[in-house]
C-alpha cells in the first residue's frame, strides 16, 4: 500500500490509501473533493472507499461529491451515522474493517467529538488519527472529556512503536513551541526541532510521524496522569 498525502483547505490533510496492485484506493477524510480527484484523474485510480474519522466539515466535505464521481462506499463510525453525509457502512469499535486488500481495526476514540475513531491498518503499521492525536499534539476536546480524551490516546500509544501517524491537519509547527515551552530540556524534541525545521524549509509535510517519536516528544503523550493533561489542553487552547 502506498499513502498519498493530499493537503486541503488551509491546513488539513487528506490521505489516499492506494493498493497499487489493483490501481484503487481509500481516501481518509476527505475535506474537499477538487484535489482529490485531480489527483486520481491523473493517475487513473478508482476511489473504491470513503473512510472518516468524525464528523466535522473539514473532514467529510469532498463525501458527496466523490461518491457521485467514482462511486465510492462511505465508511464510518456507527453512531455517527446521522452525521456522516453519504454513509454506508457503519463501523463498531475494535471491529476489523475488510474490504478487498484493505484492512484496518477501528478504535473508538472519543474527546474531540462523541464519535470520533481511527482506522489503525496494522498490517502496513498505519494509523490515521483525525483530530485526536497530532504530531506533538493532540485535538480540542469539543463533545468529550478530558477523561475521555485522555484514555483515547492511550489507546493510540499502546500500538507498535514504529506505527506511522497520519493526523488530520499540518498543526506541528505550533505544537512545537508548545511542547518546547513546557518540556524545554526534552533532547528527543530538540532533535525532532531541526528535523521539522528543515521538512519546513523545504514546503514539505511534517507528517508522518510514528508512535516512537511521540512518545519521546509530545507532551500530552508524556502527561502521566489525568490533572496534568489536562492542565496542559488548558495552556494549549490558550497558547
Amino acid at each position: 500500500m502506498q499513502v498519498e498525502i493530499i493537503p486541503c483547505l488551509q491546513d488539513n490533510y487528506s490521505y489516499l490509501i492506494i493498493d497499487e496492485n489493483n490501481n484503487s484506493a481509500c481516501v481518509v477524510d476527505p475535506s474537499e473533493s477538487k484535489p482529490i480527484i485531480d489527483f486520481l484523474k491523473n493517475k487513473n485510480i478508482n476511489l473504491k472507499y470513503i473512510l472518516n474519522t468524525h464528523h466535522h466539515h473539514d473532514h467529510i466535505g469532498g463525501n458527496i461529491d466523490l461518491k457521485k464521481e467514482f462511486g465510492s462506499i462511505v465508511v464510518g463510525f456507527k453512531e455517527d451515522s446521522k452525521r456522516i453525509p453519504g454513509i454506508d457502512v457503519l463501523l463498531e469499535n475494535n471491529q476489523i474493517w475488510e474490504a478487498e486488500n484493505f484492512v484496518a481495526k477501528i478504535i473508538h476514540i472519543p474527546g474531540h467529538t462523541s464519535g470520533h475513531i481511527c482506522f489503525h491498518f496494522f498490517n502496513e503499521k498505519l494509523v490515521f488519527t483525525g483530530d485526536t492525536l497530532f504530531s506533538l499534539g493532540c485535538g480540542r476536546i469539543f463533545e468529550g472529556t478530558y477523561k475521555e480524551m485522555f484514555n483515547s490516546l492511550d489507546k493510540i500509544k499502546s500500538l507498535p512503536r514504529d506505527t506511522k501517524i497520519y493526523c488530520g491537519h499540518e498543526y506541528t509547527s505550533n505544537n512545537l513551541n508548545f511542547c518546547l515551552k513546557h518540556d524545554p530540556e526534552n533532547f528527543n524534541l530538540k532533535r525532532k526541532k531541526e528535523i521539522i525545521k528543515k521538512q519546513v524549509m523545504k514546503g514539505l509535510p511534517t507528517v508522518p510521524s510514528t508512535i516512537k517519536d511521540e512518545l519521546e516528544c509530545n507532551i500530552f503523550l508524556r502527561a502521566n496522569d489525568l490533572e496534568t493533561f489536562s492542565k496542559l489542553r488548558d495552556l494549549k487552547d490558550n497558547f
